[in-house]
């Protein structure tokens, strides 16, 4: 083993202590993200909660895969990932309420507009 060697496996030792004990960084976006999801939840039921869910998504997917390209520098995983989830059931919520109240939009104003119709005199 020569100096190169051992100045390399010092190198390495330093570089993991340094990693070890470097303070994490909160994941950025991360909390946003959850605000966001938990925003989608409770609007999910007007077109607010698909908006939210939309970009709480978008946030949280980006935070995601920065924590997985350095796991060791961030914290908040679990905060990006519980706003993806309910960023996701917000979304659904959102999409299924629209779809609700278009078929009653078009439901009520085909019954409207046949009412009209046969009641109409000329």
């Amino acid at each position: 083993m020569d100096l190169f060697d051992i100045r390399q496996k010092i190198n390495q030792h330093f570089l993991i202590l340094r990693i070890m004990y470097t303070p994490k960084q909160p994941l950025p976006n991360a909390t946003l993200s959850l605000v966001l999801g938990i925003c989608s939840v409770v609007f999910g039921c007007f077109a607010l909660g698909l908006i939210f869910g939309i970009i709480g998504l978008v946030l949280s997917s980006k935070s995601k895969k920065l924590y997985e390209q350095n796991p060791e520098l961030y914290e908040g995983y679990g905060t990006a990932n519980a706003g993806f989830v309910l960023s996701i059931i917000g979304l659904v919520m959102g999409a299924i309420s629209m779809l609700y109240f278009i078929f009653w939009i078009l439901f009520l104003g085909g019954s409207l507009f046949t009412l009209m119709q046969t009641t109409h005199t000329y």
